[in-house]
């Protein structure tokens, strides 16, 4: 099974997942917006259906498509402890940057 990080390594398909984060959208839309072909989206989306990231609503003969958040909760996790690494490392350079203004 393909990995949440694998499936968001392919630039269009984030670009997809940036699409579908204002609402459902058509796959015509989609075409359209990315200037792909109907089948390369189609197998975009495919894959990001595959892994969760995307779910799909018939109406008739048209495919709607929306995000499904909840995968990318194990990009959030991994990133928790970098992103305290950067918030520890900005508080740092603030209370340097206040020592510094006191210095002068």
């Amino acid at each position: 099974m393909t990995s949440t990080f694998e499936v968001l390594a392919e630039p269009r398909r984030r670009e997809i997942l940036d699409l579908l984060r204002d609402g459902e959208r058509l796959v015509g839309d989609l075409v359209d917006r990315l200037a792909l072909t109907q089948p390369t989206v189609s197998k975009h989306l495919k894959v990001l259906r595959g892994a969760g990231l995307v779910e799909v609503r018939t109406d008739a003969q048209r495919r709607w498509y929306r995000l499904r958040p909840a995968p990318l909760a194990e990009i959030d996790a991994w990133l928790a402890p970098y992103r305290r690494m950067w918030t520890d490392s900005l508080d740092a350079l603030e209370r340097h940057l206040d020592t510094m203004e006191g210095d002068s």
